[in-house]
């Protein structure tokens, strides 16, 4: 029997899960990306623990619109009447079956594979997804068969929005094609299609809705979470010595009978290791951790389809709910794409986003079903302009920049200092203002109903931190090109780093205010917006208030996986995130650690410590606990979104986020150089 091709340099997570408790193995997941925006994911015993767990969720509209097609797959393996199940699903109180004892280890490289172990034979179950194309390939090699078994594979089938849940009502039918495959659609008309095939296996016709799965995460989070799921028969074969049974799943706006005639698991395979290794060379390092961050970032990067047939890179925010947000794209870029060397990618993403400007403004999402732009932000047009000149200092593509992303630069700068959308605009002070009472506007934007739990609008730091940063990169860049600009941006930027020390700086406490509202109340909360007045190119501070920022900052705020996002010794302070949505809402940003800080923590430490060999050593270590998380943690290959503010410090949120990811990398680089 062939094996299929390795590849020496392919990064490899193992998770031996052979007498673990079912509880612990639920808590570590997997996540298959492509360059759709599709997905798949489960747990490493493969029992769905989420709405958006499944092998198979495909975009109608890349990289959004998304469909969760094919939930998952009772595995079957019967001798004699006797049946031993790979499978596990949860209904109620108990798993049914409870196949996750025949499962002996979990691995992760180009796909994800469960080593298992029955009474009669030996296999090792992978799971594939086509870079791009939404095709998921389920290969079951048999390895030792001492007996002579039947296989049968009965797939569950949701084609529903993978936000949503499926009932028993839904018009599902399935149908026989001629290349020996069965189609799965809606009995009505319809804008997406399942294909299943498996050229070793025959088709038994055998329809049935199984009820009320139960994913215990969807109920953790105070959410509907139980599931009705389809199946329209199985798949069969008899094993009688090692061979190797391949199962597919195709998702389509339409079916093409010879898409299936294309489908080839050594091709497959082939083809994703390419790719994995075009990733880890665009980086140009020896470093096996840095590697396996590559591949972490390149899970994020995906293509957004503009007009037609027209694709554009983007940056997905986070899996498995989030589609491309501007303020995250432009925080994520300089570490997903600039430090490992995707130069031409990161300079699509950035003309991208600047060809939907409007007002002065970059949009902070597209909407995931008509593509319309949302502003709904002050701080991602300033993450824009640091972003582009990030890329110009990596790349020194000047026509790039100066044709595409220059002109962008400055409308948004001449919009923000004169006024646009949501009050936005400079004060007599030169600071920028913005927002109202009804408005979240920064990254803390959190709101349940009408509450908004962190009130930001008036002048907030981090919002006049990066407007200052903008700036100066503008008088910098224009020192030796235009010497009236660059006095103009000259003076503008010293007029705010007047203003903005005799605004923020909380003499008393050593430290920088958070928010002034419009009515001159002073936000004196210990947050970690203050760290970017130290970690972003120019700051506005002296070296001494920078130090202290940094100290107040490392005591308060710091744990292993980031920075607390309010001290603890505030009464506001939620150091949980769990449970409904409302308290998670409040919790979001009172407490609750952002993994992504870390990237910012690290520069400005490293900063106000002159780049010194031990403030590196330290600095290293900070990371180790995230380092650690990246393999071994709640999504293995990748970092989590948020964790709980109080110890230890549970995984919570997207069980993988890019800019976590990207700030992760900007932190290892930092501290390995």
């Amino acid at each position: 029997m062939p094996t299929l091709q390795k590849i020496d340099n392919a990064a490899i997570v193992s998770v031996p899960t052979s007498g673990k408790r079912i509880e612990d193995l639920l808590g570590k997941e997997w996540l298959l990306t492509n360059s759709r925006g599709g997905f798949a994911s489960s747990t490493i015993v493969g029992c769905n623990t989420r709405r958006y767990h499944g092998l198979l969720i495909g975009s109608l509209n890349p990289p959004v619109n998304r469909i969760m097609a094919l939930s998952n797959c009772l595995e079957m393996i019967i001798h004699d009447g006797n049946v031993s199940y790979l499978s596990t699903f949860e209904f109620g109180d108990k798993f049914a079956p409870a196949g996750f004892g025949s499962v002996k280890q979990f691995r992760r490289d180009i796909g994800v594979h469960f080593d298992c172990q029955t009474e009669w034979c030996e296999l090792t179950k992978s799971v594939y997804l086509l870079q791009d194309a939404d095709v998921i390939a389920v290969v079951y090699e048999f390895t030792n068969v001492d007996e002579t078994v039947d296989f049968a594979v009965r797939p569950f089938v949701g084609l529903r929005d993978f936000h949503t849940l499926q009932k028993s009502y839904a018009p599902l039918c399935a149908k026989s094609v001629k290349d020996g495959g069965l189609l799965v659609r809606h009995n009505v008309p319809t804008s997406c299609e399942l294909f299943l095939s498996s050229p070793s296996m025959s088709f038994e016709k055998d329809e049935q809705w199984w009820f009320n799965f139960v994913y215990r995460l969807e109920r953790e989070r105070g959410q509907d979470f139980t599931e009705d799921l389809w199946t329209p028969g199985f798949f069969k074969c008899r094993i009688k010595s090692p061979t190797r049974v391949v199962f597919w799943g195709s998702f389509s706006s339409r079916y093409e009978p010879e898409q299936s005639a294309g489908f080839d698991i050594e091709r497959v395979c082939k083809d994703l290791y390419r790719h994995q290794n075009m990733t880890v060379a665009a980086a140009k390092t020896r470093d096996e951790k840095f590697r396996t961050l590559c591949l972490a970032a390149d899970q994020f990067v995906t293509k957004r389809r503009t007009t037609g047939e027209d694709y554009r890179t983007t940056i997905l925010a986070g899996f498995p709910w989030f589609a491309d947000w501007g303020r995250d794209a432009f925080i994520s870029l300089p570490g997903l794409l600039l430090s490992t060397g995707r130069f031409s990618e990161a300079k699509s993403v950035l003309t991208t986003f600047a060809q939907a400007a409007d007002e002065g403004m970059v949009p902070n999402r597209f909407d995931d079903y008509g593509g319309v732009a949302y502003f709904n932000s002050v701080d991602a047009s300033l993450w824009f302009i640091n972003a582009a000149f990030q890329y110009f200092i990596a790349t020194g593509d000047t026509v790039t920049f100066t044709q595409q992303l220059l002109p962008t630069i400055r409308w948004i700068i001449d919009s923000y200092h004169s006024g646009t959308r949501f009050g936005i605009r400079a004060d007599f002070d030169g600071l920028i203002t913005a927002g109202s009472k009804d408005t979240q506007l920064t990254w803390m934007d959190a709101k349940y109903e009408n509450a908004a739990f962190t009130p930001r609008y008036g002048k907030a730091v981090e919002v006049n931190v990066l407007w200052y940063n903008g700036l100066c990169w503008l008088a910098q860049f224009y020192a030796d090109r235009d010497i009236e600009a660059a006095k103009r941006y000259r003076a503008m930027s010293n007029k705010v780093e007047g203003s903005f020390c005799e605004l923020f700086w909380n003499r008393t406490a050593g430290y920088l205010n958070d928010c002034i509202l419009p009515d001159g109340t002073i936000d004196a909360s210990v947050r970690p917006n203050q760290i970017f007045a130290v970690s972003l190119p120019f700051s506005p501070l002296l070296p001494r208030q920078q130090k202290s920022v940094v100290d107040v900052v490392q005591e308060e705020l710091l744990t292993p996986y980031g920075l607390r996002t309010l001290s603890p010794r505030d009464s506001r302070y939620k150091g949980i995130y769990i449970g409904s949505h409302r308290y998670r809402d409040e919790a979001y940003h009172q407490g609750t650690v952002w993994a992504y800080l870390i990237g910012p923590f690290v520069e400005a430490y490293l900063k106000v410590n002159d780049f010194s060999r031990k403030s590196k050593e330290q600095a290293a270590e900070f990371i180790e606990p995230l380092m650690q998380h990246l393999t071994e943690g709640g999504c293995l290959g990748s970092v989590s979104e948020i964790f709980d503010g109080d110890t230890p410090h549970y995984p919570r949120g997207c069980i993988a986020q890019a800019w976590s990811v990207a700030e992760l990398i900007r932190a290892y680089q930092l501290t390995h150089s």
